[in-house]
């Protein structure tokens, strides 16, 4: 059987201690005594109010405590939980006493892992559930929800009993070829097969946007030396996490800065100023900016409106090439100078740092460049926020697209059928039924100790 702190060790309210596995209220017994000194009644999924003793019989707190019997638990197995004043030293005792008597600390998802080890639970609703604990956007909670209650798995099992039909069609024919039976017709064999293609399709390009529901948007504030790219990030942070001064270069480095935007995480870099120097340690801030580029999701390329463009900035300008990219023209609290035409492609925002005039409008083409529309709530179609199922999803498209290449070229039903079955293996993975073994530790690594 396994314990683990189901909340964190804390000042706090209240603590969770929980343990599930076969023999776990045996377990706790001895060290649980009721209002009248005995033991509690124990009936399943009721609450009971004792005190909590060690193996000596010293009481180490007042607890609530509450046994759910298999197969009515998170797990399905037998579950004993102790509801603890919240510290650093109750429910390290309490922890401390059970181990002791035989329980084991559990690994990193391992009850979660037992819910789906013991059927009760979907990899998917498993993910779902990390998933709701990480969600930092209400649409990403909502998505998490949709994980949580199968509807991925439904989704995914649902196209896949079409597959596995199609499938044992083609077998027939294949085990029975000269038997006087209706042989399939590949007409409409194909018709399933581009009927789920067109189900598919817009649940792997959701990833996008689910990706960014999820993981939150990098952006890379980019420009010349002292264009206001640190003042830029102040504004939109709301703080002054960034040195500013008037002197060029001051930024060496790049600085990292978190933004909840509404819910919507915006992982904000202030890079140094592009521009070319001798000296080495500037150089080393420039090269480390321009790698950056390529793995932002979106550039903010910031020019000052007060001295105009050079070449410098016309420099940064074509590094944005291909990019999400937003031109903001800074210092708009000043007298402007003429700014040439700039790239119909590229949305141009005039703001000042210093004082704050146009931040909401640059906030909000943020959250437009980012797919996120201020107030969008999560459509009621399936979106994907794991790598793993975009990975499984894509591969079900490209091998279903193979098999309706070898239907229509009139390959052997033997050929076909190869295709096919891995169509079929790669919806499966996605729900737990064919996911390797070590496809399943990695997502369950990534769980607290108590989940």
């Amino acid at each position: 059987m396994i314990v683990a702190p189901a909340t964190s060790f804390g000042q706090g309210g209240i603590g969770i201690i929980r343990l599930s596995g076969p023999g776990c209220l045996d377990l706790v017994r001895p060290f649980v005594l009721g209002l009248g000194g005995g033991p509690p009644s124990w009936k399943s999924h009721r609450l009971y109010y004792g005190q909590f003793t060690d193996s000596s019989q010293r009481v180490i707190d007042e607890v609530m405590a509450v046994y759910m019997a298999s197969p009515r638990s998170y797990t399905r197995e037998d579950v004993v939980e102790i509801h603890c004043h919240g510290g650093l030293v109750v429910g390290r005792r309490i922890l401390e006493t059970l181990r002791h008597a035989g329980a084991r600390t559990a690994q990193p998802g391992e009850f979660t892992l037992r819910a789906f080890l013991n059927g009760r639970i979907d990899l998917t609703q498993a993910e779902g559930v990390m998933e709701v604990i990480e969600a930092r956007h209400r649409s990403a909670h909502q998505i998490a929800v949709q994980h949580l209650e199968g509807s991925l798995a439904h989704f995914c099992n649902e196209l896949r009993e079409q597959l596995l039909d199609s499938l044992a069609l083609l077998e027939t024919w294949i085990d029975f070829p000269e038997e006087d039976i209706d042989h399939p017709s590949f007409d409409s064999i194909v018709g399933t097969l581009t009927s789920v293609i067109e189900n598919l399709r817009p649940v792997v390009a959701s990833f996008r946007n689910g990706r960014v529901l999820r993981e939150g948007v990098s952006v890379l504030i980019l420009g010349k030396p002292n264009v206001g790219k640190s003042s830029l990030l102040n504004a939109l942070v709301g703080s002054d996490r960034a040195i500013v001064t008037d002197l060029p270069g001051t930024t060496r480095d790049t600085l990292e800065e978190q933004l909840d935007l509404d819910g919507l995480r915006l992982r904000l870099t202030d890079t140094a100023g592009l521009r070319d120097s001798d000296d080495p340690v500037e150089q080393e801030g420039v090269r480390r900016a321009c790698g950056k580029i390529a793995q932002a999701d979106i550039v903010l390329l910031v020019i000052d409106g007060h001295r105009g463009m050079d070449d410098d900035d016309r420099s940064a300008l074509g590094r944005c090439a291909g990019k999400n990219s937003i031109i903001v023209i800074n210092k708009s609290d000043l007298p402007s100078v003429e700014i040439p035409s700039l790239p119909s492609h590229f949305p141009v925002i005039t703001v000042s740092a210093a004082t704050g005039a146009g931040i909401d409008r640059l906030r909000e083409e943020l959250r437009i460049r980012a797919g996120i529309a201020d107030g969008e709530e999560c459509p009621e179609s399936l979106i994907l926020t794991e790598e793993r199922h975009h990975q499984a999803l894509s591969q079900t498209l490209e091998k279903l697209g193979k098999t309706i290449e070898s239907l229509n070229a009139g390959l052997s039903p033997e050929f076909i059928a190869l295709d096919l079955r891995e169509a079929v293996e790669s919806l499966g993975v996605i729900t737990g039924e064919t996911a390797p073994e070590e496809v399943i530790n990695r997502i369950f690594s990534r769980f607290c100790i108590g989940k």
